[in-house]
C-alpha cells in the first residue's frame, strides 16, 4: 500500500503544477514527455498510478457532493478555522451555489474539487502507449487496460452523476485538432450510460479475482470491484432522475438531440438487478460476509447489545484487508475523525486544535433511524412519539447506551443498535478512547458552553448536538493529544449491495418476489431486528405497507438511508430517487447547545433552512465554459 500511495502521491504533485482551468483539455500532453513515461515498466507503472489519482482524491470527504450536500450533516459557518478546512460543498445547502463559480467543480476542477476529464485523458494516454515498454509482460499489459478501462468508466459515472448528460471521452483528440474539433457535444444520459458499463465489461475479465500483494496493491480494482461499480452504474440509470424524468423529457443541445431519456422504462430495473446479483455472486465466491464484531484480546466480556453496536460501527472502521464486508474501499485513510468525535474529557476540551468536533448531525437525522422493534418511530405503536422531547433518566437497564442517571430526552431511549452506533448525543454512552470496560465507559457531556471551550482564537463547536459516531473508529483516542486508529471508507460494502439488489427486485417485480426479504432481512438481522414483515405485523400503525410496492419501496429506502448514513451514500441516492427536495423541506435544528440544564438545552433551535431545489439535482456547468464552447447547453433550470 505504502508503494501505491507514495507514487500516487508524485503524480499528484505534477498534475497539480498542471492548469486546472483548460475547458477539456483531451489534446495529449507533451509528446516527449509521453514517450519518456513509457520508455520502461517502471515509468509506465508510474503513470498507471497517476491514472489512479484523483480516484485517490476523490476520497477526501470535504470535497464529495455525496457527503456535503446530503443534509446528514451540517458544519459551523461562522468559526475562525487555521486548519484550512473546505466548507464549499456544506454551504451549497446554504445557497451559495453558483452557475459563474460553481462549488465542488469536477468539470474543470476548480473551487476544492478535481477534474475528472484530466483524468480520463490519463487514462486514454495509459492505453495509447502501453506498447512501448519492452519489458512489460502481456499478463500486466491486459490487467492495466483493464484498470485504464475501470478507471475511465468510473470517471465518467461520478460526473454523470453530478452533471447527467456529459461529453464521452472514449479517446485523446490528436494534437493537432481544429477549435470547432474540440468543441465537443454532450452525450445523452442513456449513451454515457451505455459506454461506461460497455467500459465494465471490457475490463472485467481481465482484473484479478483479489489482491494478492496487499501491501502493495490494496486500492487497485478488482474484478468484484467492477462488478460493484456496474451495478451502482446500471442502478442510477434505472433510478427516477434519469430514467423517464418529466423535469428533463424536453431538454435538448442546439442541434436539437435530446439529453434525457423520454419514457420510464421498467427493464432498467431488471438490468440493474441482475448486475447487482452478479456482484453478489462475486461476492460469495470470494466468501465475503456482512461484518460481525469479534471481541480482541484487551476487550473483557460485552453484552449482547453492544457487540452489535460495535458490529455495526466497525462494519465501516474495521481495517480494511480484515473486513470480510468490504467490497471496495476508499485507497487514502478517513481523516476527519477529530471532526466526529465529541470533546469526552477535561483534558480533551482544551484540545480544539485536533479534537473540533464540528460535523454536526441535525435532529432530523435522529428522528430517522427505526425503534428498537425496527419500525419507523413515528409508526411504533409501543413507542412515545408524541413524547418524544419530554426528559427521561436513564435506569440500569439502558447502561450501555445512556449514562445511567443521567437526564436526556425520551427520543435516545428504545432506539435500534445502528442509532446508538452513528450517532453520539448528550448523555450517550461512547465505548472506547482507551476505555474498554462497558460499565466504565466515557459518556458524552453537550450541554452548556465548557464542553465546547477552545483557545480564544480558535473558536470550534458542534452546533446541534449530535455527531456522526459512526466515523470514529473506537480504539481512537482523543484526551490531551490524539492517536488515531485509521480505516478506510468504503465505497461498496456488501450491506449495501444487497441493499441495492432489494431495491432493484421491488422496483421490477413487486413485493411478491421472496428475494427482496431475504437480503433486507440479512441486514436487518445483523443490526438486532426482526425481518420487514415481521416488525410492520407486529409493531407498525400500518401494518400492510411492506405488501405493497411503495410501502416496501418507502422502506428500503429508509433502510438505505440508516445502514449507509455518513458514508457518502445519501447524498447520491435522495437525488437518483428524486426525494432530495422533500429532505430537505424542513429547517436543519439542534438542540440548544449553550444551556447547561436539560429543561433549557432540549428545545430545538434552528440553524438555517436548506436551500434545494429541481435545479439543485445536477450541478451547473460553469457559465464561461459555455462561452467557451457554444456546443454545450448548460443543465436544467441553471
Amino acid at each position: 500500500m505504502k508503494k501505491l500511495v507514495v507514487k500516487i502521491g508524485v503524480f499528484c504533485c505534477v498534475l497539480n503544477m498542471l492548469s486546472c482551468n483548460d475547458f477539456l483539455a483531451v489534446t495529449p500532453d507533451n509528446v516527449g514527455t509521453i514517450d519518456h513515461a513509457f520508455r520502461n515498466r517502471n515509468e509506465a507503472e508510474n503513470y498507471l498510478f497517476s491514472c489512479y489519482a484523483y480516484l485517490q482524491r476523490a476520497a477526501n470527504l470535504a470535497t464529495d457532493p455525496a457527503f456535503t450536500t446530503s443534509g446528514e450533516l451540517i458544519y459551523p459557518n461562522n468559526l475562525i478555522d487555521y486548519l484550512g478546512f473546505n466548507r464549499g460543498g456544506f454551504n451549497v445547502l446554504r445557497g451559495f451555489q453558483s452557475a459563474a463559480s460553481p462549488a465542488l467543480n469536477t468539470w474543470n476542477g476548480e473551487n476544492g474539487s478535481y477534474n475528472f476529464f484530466r483524468s480520463i485523458r490519463l487514462c486514454n494516454n495509459l492505453m495509447d502507449n502501453i506498447d512501448k515498454p519492452i519489458d512489460l509482460t502481456e499478463a500486466e499489459k491486459r490487467r492495466w487496460i483493464a484498470e485504464a478501462k475501470f478507471l475511465k468508466a468510473y470517471y465518467h459515472f461520478y460526473l454523470m452523476r453530478m452533471y447527467g448528460p456529459i461529453p464521452l471521452m472514449k479517446e485523446n483528440l490528436p494534437i493537432n485538432s481544429t477549435t470547432e474539433e474540440v468543441r465537443v457535444y454532450r452525450n445523452s444520459v442513456d449513451e454515457v450510460v451505455e459506454y461506461i458499463v460497455e467500459l465494465l465489461e471490457e475490463a472485467i475479465p481481465d482484473l484479478p479475482e483479489s489482491i494478492q500483494n496487499i501491501n502493495s496493491e490494496l486500492g487497485r480494482a478488482t474484478k468484484v470491484i467492477a462488478l460493484g461499480l456496474k451495478a451502482d452504474v446500471l442502478m442510477t440509470a434505472a433510478s427516477p432522475l434519469f430514467n423517464g424524468n418529466p423535469d428533463y423529457a424536453q431538454i435538448t443541445d442546439n442541434t436539437g438531440k435530446f439529453l434525457f431519456s423520454q419514457v420510464f422504462d421498467n427493464e432498467k430495473w431488471k438490468i440493474a438487478a441482475d448486475a447487482c446479483l452478479a456482484a453478489i455472486q462475486e461476492s460469495e465466491q470470494l466468501q465475503l460476509r456482512l461484518y460481525t464484531f469479534v471481541n480482541p484480546p484487551n476487550i473483557g466480556t460485552l453484552s449482547d447489545s453492544l457487540r452489535t453496536v460495535l458490529s455495526i460501527q466497525n462494519s465501516v472502521t474495521e481495517r480494511w484487508d480484515q473486513n470480510p464486508e468490504f467490497i471496495w474501499p476508499n485507497a487514502p485513510s478517513s481523516g476527519y475523525q477529530g471532526f466526529a468525535t465529541p470533546r469526552l474529557t477535561a483534558l480533551a476540551v482544551n484540545n480544539a486544535w485536533s479534537n473540533p468536533g464540528t460535523f454536526s448531525a441535525p435532529i432530523s437525522m435522529q428522528e430517522l433511524f427505526y425503534s428498537d422493534k425496527g419500525v419507523p418511530i413515528n409508526e411504533d405503536r409501543t413507542w412515545d412519539y408524541g413524547g418524544r422531547y419530554s426528559l427521561k433518566t436513564a435506569e440500569a437497564e439502558d447502561r450501555f447506551f445512556v449514562k445511567e442517571g443521567y437526564t436526556t430526552v425520551k427520543a435516545h431511549f428504545g432506539r435500534e443498535a445502528r442509532f446508538y452506533a452513528s450517532l453520539a448525543f448528550d448523555g450517550g454512552v461512547w465505548f472506547g478512547n482507551d476505555v474498554y470496560n462497558q460499565e466504565n465507559a466515557y459518556f458524552v457531556q453537550a450541554r452548556g458552553t465548557a464542553a465546547f471551550a477552545g483557545p480564544k482564537d480558535m473558536v470550534r463547536l458542534n452546533i446541534t448536538g449530535y455527531w456522526p459516531k459512526k466515523l470514529v473508529h473506537y480504539q481512537s483516542v482523543y484526551d490531551d493529544g490524539f492517536r488515531q486508529v485509521e480505516f478506510h471508507l468504503p465505497i461498496i460494502r456488501l450491506a449495501g449491495l444487497y441493499l441495492w439488489y432489494a431495491e432493484a427486485l421491488n422496483e421490477y417485480y413487486g413485493p411478491t418476489n421472496e428475494e427482496i426479504f431475504l437480503y433486507l432481512d440479512a441486514v436487518r438481522e445483523r443490526a438486532g431486528l426482526e425481518g420487514v414483515r415481521e416488525a410492520w405485523t407486529k409493531y407498525s400503525r400500518i401494518p400492510n405497507k411492506p405488501n405493497t410496492k411503495e410501502g416496501l419501496r418507502s422502506i428500503i429506502h429508509q433502510e438505505r438511508r440508516i445502514e449507509l448514513c455518513f458514508e457518502a451514500r445519501a447524498g447520491w441516492d435522495l437525488r437518483r430517487w428524486k426525494e432530495m427536495q422533500e429532505a430537505l423541506s424542513e429547517p436543519f435544528q439542534g438542540w440548544s447547545i449553550y444551556q447547561g440544564q436539560a429543561e433549557n438545552y432540549y428545545r430545538p433551535v434552528t440553524q438555517f433552512m436548506p436551500i434545494f431545489g429541481l435545479k439543485d439535482y445536477l450541478w451547473p456547468i460553469k457559465s464561461y465554459d459555455l462561452i467557451q464552447n457554444p456546443n454545450l447547453v448548460q443543465n436544467p433550470y441553471w
